[in-house]
């Protein structure tokens, strides 16, 4: 097993700690919101980066965080949202096919574009950011499957999620 499957997410000092706000999980968010305005907004991902900034300041309204709030986690969620989004960019032929091969009884433009593009985002998260424990990666997405997708979501996104990662033999197969 190597170093980053036996990272743990909640250490504590991390920003990806145990508080339900943390600046990963509003960072996935931002990045989410971005894939959304990119695929079902019709702006590709030029247009949705050129509103990226407006996108942040929406999502800060929304999360009513206070301006020293703001001002502490700002370039981090920002940094992270963004790195999200562009590692679904840099190969997203690549991650649209594997949710598609996964997704056996959904075609990827037949599904709800919230699960769709948090699948990009995690599909993405897990081939290149290294840094992100498997297990975070996955438990974020479904958790926001939960809260912005079907009641369905959540186990649609850690089916396809789990399949992915134990084809990858990122998690051990379970027994």
């Amino acid at each position: 097993m190597s170093d980053r499957h036996s990272k743990h997410a909640g250490s504590g000092a991390g920003i990806d700690g145990a508080s339900r706000g943390g600046a990963r999980r509003k960072g996935r968010e931002f990045a989410l919101a971005l894939l959304f305005m990119a695929d079902v907004g019709g702006l590709g991902a030029g247009g949705a980066i050129m509103g990226a900034a407006e996108s942040l300041l929406m999502l800060f309204r929304h999360w009513q965080m206070d301006p020293a709030e703001q001002r502490k986690l700002s370039a981090e969620i920002d940094d992270f949202g963004r790195r999200l989004f562009e590692a679904y960019f840099q190969d997203a032929a690549v991650i649209d096919r594997t949710i598609d091969e996964l997704s056996h009884e959904w075609a990827l433009d037949r599904m709800p574009g919230i699960d769709r593009n948090i699948l990009r985002m995690a599909m993405a998260e897990l081939r290149h950011l290294p840094d992100v424990p498997i297990s975070a990666a996955i438990n974020e997405a479904v958790e926001l499957a939960k809260i912005y997708g079907t009641p369905d979501s959540g186990k649609f996104v850690n089916g396809i999620l789990g399949a992915y990662a134990r084809r990858e033999k990122l998690i051990a197969e379970e027994a």
